[in-house]
C-alpha cells in the first residue's frame, strides 16, 4: 500500500512539473510577462495528496463543495491559500466566510449580498469574482455577459465585498475548442478593467478560466488563474463520492 501511495505522489510531482512547463510555454507564446497561478482543485482528493502538492509549490487550492471542504480543512498542512470555486448556496456562506480568501462563483445580487452580510459579521472584506455564463448555457450557473456591468456596480456599493474580476467555465465548441469563449471573456475582463480604472471600490486583476483540458488556451487569452484537477491529481471516479 505504501508503495502505491509513493507511486501516486511521484506521479503528482511529475504532473506539477509538466503543468508548470506548459504554463510557462503558453505565457511565452502569448508574449506575457505577468503571472498565472496554478490552482489545485481538490474535489475528492485525499488530504495527504493535497499536502504533498502544496509542498511542491501548489500553494493555491480550489474547493468545490462546502461539506467536503469543512471535513478536510483541518488536515491541510503548509498554510495554502484557499478559494471557493463551486456553486454556493446562500445558506452555506456562513460556513466558509472566514475560511477562504476568495469566492469565484458569485453569480447573483442575492448571493453577493449574503456574502457582504456574513463578511461584515466576521469583520472582514471578502474578495469575489463574478461568474459569467459566457456560453449562455441553461445548465450552467453564472450571469449573462450583458448583466455584468449592473452587477459589478451593485457589488461596488457593498462595504464588505471587493470585486477582483471574473470567472467562467466555457463550453466546448463544435470544433472541440473553447477558444472563442475565452476570447469573449478576455474582452469582458479588459472592458471591466477599463471602466473601473481609478475607482477605488474595484481591484480588477483576476481572470479565472481554464481547466485540465484547456488551460493553455485560456492562458493565451489572459487567464490569471487556471483551475487544475484531473491532470494534476489524477482522474477520479466522482460516482463513488
Amino acid at each position: 500500500m505504501k508503495e502505491r501511495s509513493s507511486d501516486k505522489l511521484s506521479a503528482v510531482a511529475d504532473n506539477i512539473k509538466r503543468i508548470n512547463e506548459n504554463i510557462a510555454n503558453a505565457m511565452e507564446k502569448a508574449g506575457r510577462t505577468d503571472k498565472v497561478r496554478l490552482m489545485g482543485v481538490t474535489k475528492t482528493v485525499d488530504p495527504e495528496i493535497v499536502n504533498f502538492s502544496v509542498s511542491k509549490g501548489v500553494t493555491l487550492l480550489g474547493e468545490n463543495r462546502v461539506q467536503e471542504f469543512l471535513e478536510k480543512r483541518d488536515r491541510y498542512e503548509g498554510d495554502p491559500e484557499i478559494h471557493f470555486i463551486g456553486g454556493l448556496q446562500t445558506n452555506k456562506v456562513k460556513y466558509i466566510i472566514d475560511k477562504v480568501s476568495m469566492i469565484h462563483s458569485a453569480d447573483s445580487v442575492h448571493l453577493i449580498e449574503e456574502i457582504d452580510k456574513r463578511a461584515a459579521k466576521a469583520g472582514l472584506t471578502m474578495d469575489i469574482l463574478i461568474e459569467v455564463n459566457i456560453g449562455g448555457e441553461e445548465s450552467k450557473s453564472g450571469i449573462m455577459p450583458e448583466a455584468l456591468d449592473e452587477l459589478a456596480y451593485r457589488t461596488a456599493e457593498m462595504s464588505n465585498v471587493r470585486l477582483r474580476g471574473l470567472m467562467a467555465i466555457p463550453p466546448v465548441d463544435v470544433n472541440g475548442s473553447s477558444e472563442r469563449y475565452f476570447a469573449a471573456m478576455q474582452k469582458l475582463f479588459s472592458d471591466l478593467k477599463d471602466k473601473t480604472s481609478g475607482d477605488g471600490r474595484f481591484l480588477i486583476d483576476t481572470l479565472s478560466m481554464g481547466m485540465s483540458g484547456d488551460y493553455e488556451s485560456a492562458i493565451m487569452h489572459g487567464s490569471t488563474v487556471v483551475r487544475i484537477g484531473s491532470v494534476l491529481y489524477g482522474y477520479r471516479d466522482y460516482s463513488k463520492h
